[in-house]
């Protein structure tokens, strides 16, 4: 059976970049899908593949960068590996803030395990911020949740200056995962604010823990791989991901006359140039001719 793990830890990492080949390589070797970040303030990575070798992956991390556990980690099993290939990318942060996160004393306060959530942010005196990307908070989100509708997190300072004049408001925050709930909610406590409150482990942490039937989510949660989307226990969603403007379209678009496969959905066909359709046609095209190709090559 094959497994998908996502996780994340703070630690400092001196030289990012010195870890690059050598993961790289770790990865191929124990053949390992996926991609990890290494940042200035720490490790982000989400990576599938055989149980022994992700265990093997997993050692490998602790030793190397000496912690004992991962500050989240969100597991399940999957059909397929839902990457193409093994990435290590080297960013200053692991979520861009422009602040990078080094102080311990806020570290993981008021996090709030999915078992208890749904009494949380029912509460009639807490503001529930979905901190994630506009277009993911269209595809599912909580009941009662704000759409920010910022879609770079580095602006996300800017909303929460609004809420500045009442530091003793609740504000419960989630994510996909939970790392950008971290580094939201350390920032917060720092400027002040008081009950700052994160979804411990994320939506894919709710999503493995609570009953359909007692949940609060509403449609699906946008993943980064080629599920696209998950519903409860993780389970591949029904959106598709449309090759031309690389966002997530329902099942049904297919049918739509703004739908033509490799080149465009509902969403981008009028927003499409006639050239960059037809790059896209053409690209189409050399992908049919390269697997063509490939096949004729295979049997000679």
């Amino acid at each position: 059976m094959l497994k998908l793990i996502s996780f994340y830890k703070f630690v400092k990492i001196k030289s990012p970049i010195d870890h690059k080949l050598t993961f790289k390589k770790f990865l191929i070797d124990n053949k390992l899908k996926g991609s990890i970040i290494f940042s200035l303030e720490g490790i982000n990575g989400s990576i599938s593949g055989k149980q022994s070798n992700i265990d093997l992956l997993i050692k490998f991390l602790k030793e190397k960068f000496l912690f004992k556990e991962f500050d989240t980690v969100n597991e399940c099993e999957v059909d397929f590996v839902p990457f193409k290939r093994a990435k290590i990318k080297i960013k200053n942060e692991v979520v861009p803030l422009n602040e990078l996160f080094n102080d311990d004393k806020y570290k993981f306060q008021n996090r709030v395990d999915p078992k208890d959530w749904n009494q949380l942010i029912l509460s009639n005196d807490v503001t529930v911020v979905d901190v994630r990307k506009s277009f993911e908070s269209e595809i599912g989100t909580f009941e009662k949740a704000i759409n920010p509708k910022i879609n770079d997190f580095r602006k996300f300072p800017e909303y929460f200056e609004k809420l500045s004049d009442d530091k003793d408001r609740k504000i419960a925050m989630f994510c996909t995962g939970g790392i950008r709930c971290e580094k939201a909610a350390s920032y917060l406590f720092k400027r002040g604010f008081k009950n700052v409150y994160q979804l411990k482990g994320g939506i894919l942490n709710y999503l493995n823990n609570v009953p359909e039937k007692k949940s609060l989510w509403k449609g699906e949660c946008f993943v980064f791989d080629e599920r696209i989307t998950v519903v409860s226990n993780s389970k591949k969603g029904n959106y598709l991901m449309c090759a031309g403007c690389r966002t997530p379209m329902k099942k049904k678009d297919i049918h739509s006359p703004k739908y033509e496969k490799d080149v465009s959905c509902p969403n981008c066909f009028d927003k499409l140039t006639d050239k960059q359709k037809y790059r896209f046609r053409m690209r189409a095209s050399q992908k049919i001719s390269g697997k063509l190709k490939s096949n004729s090559l295979q049997r000679a």
